[in-house]
């Protein structure tokens, strides 16, 4: 049926967007997927481009780039593709020319906050895992007065209805009337953690915002606000393959050097980097006199200068005028973030 040298079928659907590679594997199980014409009731079969794969009926389309976005979850909608109670999902709010994604990660109910996006479903499973290790960082207001007793047990670690939950990471920014606000960061995602560990402690979470999901941040993002993660920037931080970046340089090519900056009232350039090939002199070198024929006497010395017309020649490294800069150097221009914006 299929080639035993290809890739695992549940990771296939996953690539392809179908669902995360758990979920694919519950298809399978289910008995709504076929190969080549074949229903298969188990993951454990690989597959190469040569298989006809079908979903319900439906072909399987060829895997896509891996893309990620940026997302701020407003409050009230359910991370879910489907709402057994009819609720609005962060699905039916997204911006129409986007492609079928997952989220990586849930937010409940009533908290917003920064949610990462996905077309791949590998990329949900890889950052979904504890051993990821990726710190999630989250702003809570509590109702209550916090102190540093209380909030020592959340460090440490405590039990909640017999479950284990890791030791956080919990910072007291401020008291603010009858609530305080805390900044609370975790390597796990358990279901409703950081509310169930403040009420065991004494505090109850009135509002919560998730600021950072590893090395991607909320920032100045306005919810509903999507923002879709430059390819260059996920190989970067996921160590994905990819042909060309978004200046179009091939990933592992090098980029020619550029020229070393003199250093200002010095004719020298600055020390280059270790490694660095050094910097060549571009003057002409004046050429030896041969042997046995010394250099013949210049005829005439140089010209004395005319009265009141003496040229003075400025040091390298002084101002333009008016710039406050050395003279002939651009201003700055301002990085991008890594990241294109829609709404």
């Amino acid at each position: 049926m299929a080639d035993t040298t290809g890739e695992r079928i549940a990771k296939v659907l996953a690539r392809s967007g179908v669902a995360s590679r758990r979920e694919a594997e519950k298809l399978i199980e289910a008995g709504r997927v076929s190969v080549n014409g074949h229903k298969i009731d188990s993951p454990a079969l690989n597959v190469t481009p040569r298989d006809n794969i079908l979903v319900d009926g439906k072909p399987v389309a060829a895997p896509e780039p891996a893309r990620m976005w940026l997302y701020y979850k407003p409050l009230g909608l359910v991370t879910s593709a489907r709402d057994e109670k009819g609720r609005e999902t962060v699905f039916d709010n997204l911006p129409e020319d986007m492609p079928r994604v997952m989220s990586v990660g849930r937010l409940d109910l009533n908290s917003e906050g920064l949610l990462l996006l996905t077309n791949d479903g590998e990329i949900k499973r890889r950052l979904e895992l504890p051993a990821t290790g990726w710190l999630r960082k989250y702003r809570v207001r509590v109702n209550g007065t916090p102190t540093e007793a209380m909030l020592d047990p959340l460090r440490k670690g405590i039990t909640v209805e017999g479950e284990r939950f890791q030791g956080m990471v919990v910072t007291l920014d401020r008291q603010q009337g009858a609530n305080a606000w805390l900044t609370v960061g975790l390597r796990e995602g358990r279901n409703r953690e950081i509310r169930r560990a403040m009420e065991a402690v004494g505090l109850k979470v009135n509002r919560l915002i998730r600021v950072s999901y590893g090395p991607f941040k909320l920032g100045e993002m306005q919810p509903g606000e999507v923002q879709e993660i430059r390819q260059k920037t996920l190989r970067e931080q996921l160590g994905l393959a990819g042909p060309a970046d978004d200046t179009g340089t091939a990933r592992g090519a090098r980029r020619p050097p550029r020229p070393q900056p003199r250093a200002p009232g010095s004719d020298k350039p600055r020390p280059t980097e270790k490694g660095a090939a050094p910097r060549r002199s571009t003057d002409k070198a004046t050429p030896a006199p041969k042997a046995g024929n010394p250099p013949a006497p210049s005829k005439a010395g140089p010209k004395p200068p005319k009265p009141g017309h003496t040229k003075a020649h400025p040091a390298r490294g002084t101002t333009g005028p008016g710039t406050g800069r050395p003279s002939g150097t651009p201003s700055g221009s301002p990085r991008g973030k890594g990241t294109t914006r829609s709404r």
